[in-house]
């Protein structure tokens, strides 16, 4: 007889066999974005993506996915708002699966899907209006178990015949370029492998999106077999001109998108009691099912002697050492990850010192570079003047004119200073960094054009002197160096300085700008004083008559009429004639 122990703990683990067998059924969730892009805008529209995206769709419902989002035709900004609220359901999900069909393209290397309003008149317009295979990845990576995207959009692409090519060595392939994710358990899945285009297909959907739609969701087939299944089942259709292909990897244990179904459960005959040891190797067949300690556990405390007793106890060691090799595995991958860092970190900073030490030995170079050359200037100048000197001075000592002329060698002088000073002010005048005329005079204003050279250009060209190097230095500029600078009453307008014309009512500024003229205020008048009369009038009046009388004082002669002594000429004037007194010598 069995007792009510061992029924019940056989009831035990006859429940957790169907709790663990059903359980992917019941706790995994499962997410999907289908889209197709057929009404292309700009270029001939496709046939099968917007077929092909519904059957995919179906396909995915019918396997009993909890969200199934399917679009079609979308344009740019309408795919990344819904790339962007499938995120938000992948969130939560252990399976979270993109499906795309429609037009892609590879640029530099990196795969972009394209929307149905792009124009890609320029290589540079897909950073704008096409959505990077890496915008895709990112709205899939919350997902725990499985992340899969599906690339339906290896076809001939118009675009990349018609798009102007904005650099030469921007490359621009055929199909899409092949992609190495860097996230763990992450698959890509092309329609056609790298560089290589896929074919629409003849029927309602593409080779691809029928093969697809008999394999991926086999109920407990693991997705890399699935995918193989599927690139067979093409390489058939298409006498092998077209090969699907897979880039990524999983773990060792199978992923498959819909888990295996529970086997039925078999009516139990009417059978006549077990022996003990049948029980035992019944229950412990139950256990070794679970996999899982607690129902080794439940079975060891049922069933604590016995061979399948030991059995048991070998079966946890056996999954104890597992789960040691794993967490050893963790830790050694964890280590070499922070190996790894501190070693790029350390590169990192290696370069970074190599770098400067090298700028600094560089700058220090060029210093040199640039004090030699500039006392091989200053020496060169200091030759030529008193070559100059001692020319002249040669020359004034020579008689007029010789019996015998004397042969001498010429030597090959290079173009006269006056010749490179004229040639430097033109140079400058021509980058607009100089005014003046070329006048081959050396003077303050050229080595302050000069000097305004250097400043724009980022040039240390020596200011003193107008030298064969100063004149190759300006000579490399192509175009205006230095801003243009107008008089007051004139504006810049290209290369030239036009007259600012002012409009009516207004009036220029010391500002250089038009200003508003203000009403003048009313003042308040008064009538003009009578005017006085000039200075010469007044000048050439007539002189007072000064009236002098003789001294009537007989006791007093030599007094004049005030009481003072007379002087010596008042005396012989007399002072008391008509002659006397217009003289003006009388008091």
């Amino acid at each position: 007889m069995i007792s009510g122990s061992q029924k019940l703990c056989r009831w035990a683990l006859a429940a957790a066999a169907f709790l663990l067998v059903s359980e992917p059924a019941f706790a995994e969730k499962r997410v999907a974005l289908v889209l197709g892009n057929s009404a292309y805008q700009n270029v001939a529209p496709l046939a099968n993506p917007v077929n092909d995206s519904s059957k995919i769709a179906a396909t995915l419902k019918d396997a009993g996915f909890d969200v199934v989002d399917a679009r079609r035709d979308l344009a740019a900004a309408e795919t990344r708002r819904t790339l962007r609220d499938f995120a938000d359901r992948a969130r939560d999900a252990d399976i979270a699966v993109v499906y795309y069909a429609g037009h892609g393209i590879e640029v530099d290397g990196a795969n972009y899907l394209i929307p149905v309003d792009a124009r890609l008149e320029r290589d540079t317009d897909i950073y704008d209006e096409g959505l990077s295979l890496d915008r895709v990845l990112i709205a899939i990576e919350p997902a725990k178990k499985l992340r899969l995207v599906i690339l339906d959009a290896c076809r001939d692409n118009p675009f990349s015949r018609t798009m102007k090519r904005t650099i030469a060595s921007r490359a621009i392939g055929q199909g899409l370029a092949k992609v190495e994710p860097t996230s763990p358990n992450v698959l890509i899945a092309y329609s056609a492998k790298a560089g290589s285009t896929a074919a629409d297909g003849d029927g309602q959907n593409s080779p691809f999106t029928t093969a697809l739609s008999h394999h991926l969701t086999k109920p407990g087939l693991d997705v890399r077999r699935a995918f193989g299944f599927v690139r067979d089942e093409v390489l058939k259709t298409t006498n092998n001109r077209q090969e699907p292909f897979v880039y990524g990897s999983l773990g060792g244990e199978d992923v498959p998108l819909v888990p295996a179904r529970p086997a039925p459960a078999a009516a139990a005959p009417a059978a006549p009691a077990l022996s003990a040891q049948a029980e035992a190797r019944r229950d412990y067949e139950l256990a070794l099912q679970i996999g899982n300690k607690s129902a080794l556990n439940a079975f060891i405390t049922q069933y604590p002697d016995g061979f399948y007793s030991s059995l048991a106890k070998l079966q946890l060691d056996k999954i104890a050492a597992e789960e040691a090799r794993i967490a050893a595995t963790e830790k050694a991958r964890l280590a070499e990850q922070e190996r790894a860092r501190l070693a790029a970190e350390g590169a990192q900073k290696s370069q970074q010192a190599k770098a400067e030490a090298e700028a600094k030995a560089a700058e220090q170079a060029r210093l040199a570079a640039e004090k030699a050359k500039q006392v091989a200037q200053e020496q060169a100048a200091a030759a030529e003047q008193k070559r100059v000197a001692a020319e002249s001075a040669a020359a004034d000592k020579a008689p007029a004119a010789t019996d015998k002329p004397m042969n001498v060698a010429a030597l090959t002088a290079g173009p006269p200073q006056a010749d490179v000073t004229k040639s430097v002010q033109a140079e400058l005048r021509r980058v607009g960094c100089l005014t003046g005329n070329a006048d081959g005079n050396w003077n303050s204003a050229s080595q302050r054009s000069l000097t305004q050279f250097n400043r724009y250009a980022g040039t240390k060209l020596d200011t003193k002197v107008a030298s064969v190097d100063t004149l190759d230095t300006i000579k490399l500029k192509s175009s205006r160096v230095c801003p243009l600078v107008c008089e007051h009453g004139f504006k810049a307008a290209g290369e030239h300085c036009t007259k600012i014309v002012c409009a009516e009512g207004s009036f220029l500024n010391d500002d250089n700008e038009c200003e508003k003229r203000r009403a003048k205020r009313p003042v308040a008048s008064r009538d003009s004083p009578e005017p006085r009369r000039p200075r010469e009038a007044r000048q050439g009046r007539e002189p007072r008559q000064v009236i002098v009388t003789r001294s009537q004082n007989p006791n007093a002669p030599g007094m004049s009429q005030q009481g003072r002594p007379l002087t010596g000429q008042e005396r012989a004037v007399g002072c008391h004639s008509y002659g006397a007194i217009m003289s003006g010598v009388c008091p």
